[in-house]
């Protein structure tokens, strides 16, 4: 974020699913240099591949398409091939994958998100077939083509230097796919569950074809911290990363869309009506505020005040779009003993608010986050949530808010693309 409150945000455009080759395909488009992200690769300590992209029409939109591919293995004097060292064990267990990590030329940072990333998928992979996480093999995230897909994008996001990135609804496609486990319907087990873990807004189009894979989810559900349509922003890149089918009706591309976008809290005019009532049954009061929250107002709240002749009352504050004005007033003067009103219009400063939910070692709490300036600076667990679990779990609620506040701020930790504070820019970002 710049000194003027301007924020560096990424959009994932999702209209066609995602996958690890796309969303690389997409960066490299984008401006990501390939020599970089080869040297980047190259710390991975493993022989045997490697990566190129290469210009393709999907449907008539150009796209880069990232390719990983594996050598040969050598042929023995008796003609038979013998697998090469680094694809011996094409399906790698975790602890494997960790140590390829580490050997790799990511960031302190970068080698936290990536095995990170890889912890989720083997913990899925393990609640899915009803394993012990240390058994998994990670059929498609162990294999090496996926390996390189997950600490590529971890180093291009780095290198994009962004503060935020969101997500479209998901296109995840339909019918059914053939896996290491077998034939499964579309979303695969593996990606729906990471889907759902976050509560992505997923769809099926028309396109009946595996189109999220469970990298693609991966990506996503770790990445965005909101789901949406593109948000407001100056767009400064655009990259179209290529899927391996070229349907001619859709263009098989996952869009990222990079730019600029103010934070800063945004001016608003409302209408504020307002009447001083003493001669009214309370119990109505009640059903005044609900027609009024019905018919479309903002606010609505009552303040004990004391009026002429000594008179205990109640003063009556409607807070609502200036277009609603009529509106409000005509309930108040048909629900209410009032004889009169008062209202103004007014300028209000209302902060960018935005919804995520966070997992919890109780269950899926939504935050409420509210943003000044492209830094975080509320962030607030639904208190309907908390009350549904604490009446489930037969805890207090107060302890189920803490419980998820915690958790909100490993959650921080975890992500440090969220946005929750000004970081440095990483060397060699291009821009």
């Amino acid at each position: 974020m710049n000194k003027f409150g301007m924020s560096r945000i990424l959009y994932l455009d999702c209209f066609s699913g995602i996958s690890g080759d796309m969303a690389l395909g997409a960066m490299l488009d984008a401006g990501l240099p390939l020599a970089d992200l080869q040297a980047a690769l190259g710390g991975l300590a493993i022989s045997g591949y490697d990566v190129s992209a290469r210009r393709v029409l999907r449907a008539g939109v150009s796209a880069t398409k990232f390719d990983v591919r594996e050598h040969p293995a050598p042929a023995t004097e008796h003609g038979t091939r013998h697998a090469a060292p680094s694809t011996q064990h094409p399906h790698r267990h975790l602890p494997g994958i960790f140590k390829l990590v580490d050997q790799s030329s990511l960031s302190s940072a970068g080698k936290d998100r990536a095995k990170g990333m890889f912890q989720r998928l083997a913990e899925v992979e393990a609640g899915i077939h009803q394993m012990p996480v240390e058994k998994v093999h990670l059929h498609e995230v162990g294999a090496l083509d996926s390996i390189i897909d997950i600490v590529g994008i971890v180093f291009a996001l780095e290198w994009a230097g962004v503060d935020r990135v969101v997500c479209s609804p998901l296109n995840v496609g339909g019918g059914m796919v053939d896996s290491a486990h077998g034939h499964f319907p579309v979303p695969a087990p593996a990606t729906l569950k990471l889907l759902a873990a976050i509560q992505a807004p997923i769809y099926s189009g028309k396109t009946q074809k595996e189109l999220v894979t469970p990298t693609g989810a991966l990506i996503a559900t770790t990445y965005a911290t909101a789901f949406g349509a593109i948000p407001p922003m100056s767009v400064e890149r655009i990259g179209y990363g290529a899927g391996d089918r070229n349907p001619t009706d859709t263009p098989n591309v996952l869009r990222v869309i990079i730019g600029r976008t103010a934070d800063r809290a945004q001016p608003q005019c409302v209408a504020v009506i307002e009447c001083e009532i003493d001669d009214m049954n309370p119990q109505i009061f009640g059903v005044v505020m609900d027609r009024l929250y019905a018919a479309g107002a903002l606010e609505v709240f009552y303040i004990a005040v004391q009026m002429k002749k000594n008179r205990p009352g109640t003063l009556l504050t409607v807070i609502a779009p200036p277009d609603l004005r009529q509106a409000m007033v005509n309930i108040v003067f048909s629900e209410t003993t009032t004889i009169g009103v008062r209202y103004a219009e007014v300028d209000r400063e209302v902060l960018q608010r935005e919804f995520v939910s966070v997992e919890t070692p109780l269950g899926s709490v939504r935050f409420k986050l509210a943003w000044h300036e492209g830094v975080v600076v509320n962030a607030s667990p639904e208190f309907d949530d908390c009350a549904r679990i604490a009446a489930l779990k037969h805890l207090p609620v107060k302890e189920v808010q803490a419980v998820a506040v915690q958790a909100y701020v490993e959650r921080r930790a975890r992500l440090p693309l969220d946005g929750l504070s000004e970081r440095p820019r990483p060397e060699g970002r291009h821009s």
